[in-house]
């Protein structure tokens, strides 16, 4: 509006002053050349021409019009507070994202926080399960070698009595039949009488593998006992040489006491 107006004027001002300009250059030499001749000599004496001085013409004006110098600043006013109203509001808008993603960060932090706990509540959950799995197998394990080992003090308790038993028996039908078998054929027979048929076809791995182990540890219970009854047998053994000693000291002394006789009161 008013502001192009004035730039307008002022560049036809400029231009009005250039041209007056140039025709008070060319005045002087357009005098001289129709009137007379150059003469010899007068070139030396040429004056010196007058240094240029532009002529300031202020602004031309257009009629009925005035210009209205509050306005203009009134609107320069109003635009750079346009622009400094925009840069706070992009200012803003930025500190508005900034914080927008500050609390974006806090709540992924937050919800990492509580994911890590709750994977370590469940690890500590699994933990315990675990180690209370690990208990009852311990217990159970523990709860089927004592029963293995009460079966295995019954049995061997029981075959130790029948061994007697058997041994009665065999004295008695030896007595009654006059029957006499060797001590080989006492061992075949007990030997049979005591072991078991296997029974392993059905069974996995695993299975077998305590089988297994359960059969070594019935050979190592039936070598402690065997070697707990040859020294029962020895002690024994001792026992009744040493009663049979005592014994036939005791014959010999009171054959020896019965042939004395007795004369004033003194053995002879």
């Amino acid at each position: 509006g008013q502001e192009d107006q004035v730039d307008e004027e002022e560049e036809e001002t400029e231009e009005t002053t250039a041209e007056e300009q140039e025709d008070e250059t060319k005045a002087p030499g357009e005098g001289g050349e129709g009137d007379r001749e150059q003469e010899p000599g007068e070139g030396e004496s040429k004056p010196k021409p007058k240094p240029f001085m532009p002529n300031l013409v202020p602004p031309k004006i257009p009629d009925g019009e005035r210009l209205d110098f509050d306005d203009i600043h009134r609107k320069r006013m109003e635009k750079d507070l346009n622009e400094l109203q925009a840069l706070i509001e992009a200012h803003f808008e930025s500190r508005k994202k900034e914080e927008e993603e500050l609390i974006s960060l806090k709540d992924r932090i937050e919800q990492r926080r509580a994911e890590r706990a709750e994977q370590q509540r469940i690890r500590s959950e699994r933990e315990k399960e675990r180690q209370a799995r690990m208990a009852e197998e311990r217990a159970r394990k523990e709860e089927e070698e004592a029963r293995k080992k009460a079966e295995e003090e019954a049995r061997k308790k029981k075959a130790f009595s029948n061994m007697l038993h058997f041994g009665g028996y065999m004295q008695k039908s030896e007595k009654k039949g006059g029957k006499k078998q060797t001590e080989r054929e006492k061992k075949k027979k007990i030997l049979s009488e005591r072991r078991k048929p296997l029974n392993i076809d059905h069974l996995s791995e695993d299975k077998l593998r305590d089988k297994a182990k359960e059969l070594w540890q019935t050979i190592r219970d039936l070598e402690a006992e065997k070697f707990d009854l040859q020294e029962k047998f020895k002690r024994q053994k001792y026992e009744i040489n040493v009663l049979r000693n005592r014994v036939s000291d005791h014959q010999k002394v009171s054959k020896a006491a019965r042939g004395k006789t007795m004369v004033g009161g003194r053995w002879k």
